[in-house]
């Protein structure tokens, strides 16, 4: 019976023994700062004015893409050596001829035919006066004074008429030679010397050459980035047009032009709810043309937010955290609001005051509160929204 009653007395004196010292033991900490040996980079945060660009890419196409058409008929009696795809144009240039001797003849008939008029126009007229004086003296009788006003007015009718036939054999020959609209670049031609065309037939698709547009996607809340007026119909006015930076590999060469954002179409792509921009670049002859069909890269300047922190994209960890490094060396988790994730840098608009330091360094295991060491804390290592 002893045998069996000390190894139970034993064991009830451990237990209990165990229980007194889980009582009056303290709680581990969370976190042992002081055995922290982390050695990390800081950076003051500067709050500051921040620009809210937008990226997006898009292709070069004409603002302006007209058919050019015959306004006679008749055989092509000349040509341009430049009516080739690509040749250039001066506004009111020619282009081409028609035969111009059918309408050089109608015009000669024409004023032929309005000389005689205004000839027999001079006669009725002056007959007309001669027997109004004769009918006041009763000379001659009411009746033929009538005939003679029908005579004269139908004498000036026939005047009328042959002006305007005039003007229109004028404006046919005028025709014959079919100019530039504007300064302008062929796109294609399918018309030669000796062919037959129509009034109507198409000859050539001409280019705007002083301007071309770019049509740059535009994801919805992107918009929200930029200094317009939401809802804006019809295009921009000057002042309210935001600068574009248009960048394109040409050659073995990155080029640079610039634009204007102009408009913006009139639905919203509802595959991909995005809407296209249209930018507006004048072709300037100091620089390289912008060529159509090219594939750019865009960036619209968008407006301008004040008290906004600058963080590189790496020290944001998971989605809104970043670790602050306190007066004590100690570091800490942070929430902060973040307004905008870019390629290389995050837009922070709370939760960080200036003059705070962040840690730059990446921690593996990371406790709150752990002092860490600090290899850089220089006046000039800081953070601005400056970009």
């Amino acid at each position: 019976m002893k045998r069996i009653i000390l190894p139970v007395a034993i064991l009830a004196a451990a237990v209990v023994v165990f229980m007194v010292l889980m009582r009056t033991s303290e709680p581990l900490p969370l976190a042992a700062p002081d055995q922290a040996v982390a050695s990390v980079r800081v950076a003051q945060v500067h709050s500051g004015t921040v620009q809210l660009d937008v990226q997006s890419q898009g292709r070069v196409q004409a603002s302006r893409r007209v058919s050019l058409s015959a306004a006679t008929s008749g055989p092509v009696s000349w040509v341009s050596p430049s009516l080739v795809p690509g040749g250039y144009f001066a506004a009111d240039e020619v282009i081409l001829r028609v035969d111009s001797s059918d309408f050089e003849t109608a015009l000669d008939r024409a004023r032929s035919a309005l000389s005689q008029a205004e000839t027999d126009a001079r006669y009725v007229q002056e007959e007309l006066a001669r027997n109004a004086s004769l009918a006041e003296r009763r000379l001659i009788s009411e009746t033929q004074l009538r005939d003679l006003q029908r005579q004269a007015d139908n004498s000036t009718m026939r005047v009328r008429d042959a002006r305007a036939a005039v003007a229109q054999a004028e404006l046919d020959l005028r025709r014959s030679e079919i100019r530039a609209p504007f300064n302008t670049i062929v796109e294609s031609t399918s018309i030669d010397i000796g062919q037959q065309v129509g009034r109507g037939q198409a000859l050539a698709v001409l280019l705007n050459a002083d301007e071309v547009e770019v049509r740059l996607p535009l994801a919805l809340n992107q918009l929200s980035y930029l200094d317009i007026p939401l809802g804006i119909r019809g295009e921009l006015s000057a002042e309210s047009q935001p600068l574009v930076v248009i960048n394109g590999m040409l050659g073995d060469a990155m080029q640079t032009w610039h634009g204007r954002l102009v408009r913006m179409d009139a639905s919203i792509d509802t595959g991909s709810n995005a809407i296209q921009a249209i930018v507006r670049v004048v072709q300037d002859d100091a620089q390289i043309p912008l060529p159509i069909g090219l594939y750019v890269n865009a960036t619209v300047s968008g407006k301008a937010v004040d008290d906004i922190i600058a963080l590189p994209r790496e020290v944001v960890r998971g989605n809104n955290r970043v670790l602050v490094v306190d007066t004590e060396n100690r570091l800490w988790f942070r929430d902060v609001d973040v307004m905008r994730l870019e390629n290389d840098r995050v837009l922070i608009r709370g939760g960080l005051a200036d003059g705070e330091r962040i840690c730059l360094s990446p921690i593996q295991t990371v406790i709150n509160g752990m002092r860490v060491n600090v290899v850089d804390s220089s006046p000039g290592a800081t953070l601005t929204a400056a970009h």
